[in-house]
């Protein structure tokens, strides 16, 4: 890999990650797993929460513990799956959705202040990313 992109790679990943901290230490909001998870939950719902765990690479344990505070404010519902009596299913209630889009937006701001602040070319990389989703959309 070209130093210079491994220099640049290695900065992206410091930035979110100091993000992320900051997202955790805010006890008035979501943090950045929870937020992570109701963005993985929106994409693949209804879900098990052996597949949330797969999903986010994290053990079903951990899945579990994560959406106690979820269901209790009303952001996740977990039931029973009807065809499994064994398996739970999980759904993004209207709240969890609209916490997820109403927090990400400026946490997506952030992220993006700090990517161009360190150098990170962010416009040509959506784009790029933009133009790539397009080539791999099934027709």
């Amino acid at each position: 890999m070209d130093e210079g992109l491994a220099d640049l790679l290695h900065r992206v990943v410091m930035l979110i990650g100091e993000a992320a901290r900051r997202r955790t230490d805010d006890r008035d909001g979501l943090t950045y797993s929870q937020m992570r998870l109701l963005g993985t939950l929106e994409d693949i719902e209804p879900a098990t929460q052996h597949q949330l765990a797969q999903a986010m690479s994290v053990s079903d344990p951990a899945i579990s513990r994560a959406l106690r505070p979820l269901e209790a404010n009303g952001m996740v519902r977990v039931t029973i799956d009807p065809e499994h009596a064994r398996r739970r299913l999980v759904r993004l209630t209207e709240a969890g959705r609209k916490a997820f889009h109403t927090e990400g937006k400026p946490l997506h701001d952030e992220f993006r202040a700090a990517l161009i602040a360190a150098g990170f070319p962010y416009e040509r990389y959506l784009e790029d990313t933009l133009r790539l989703a397009e080539l791999l959309a099934p027709d």
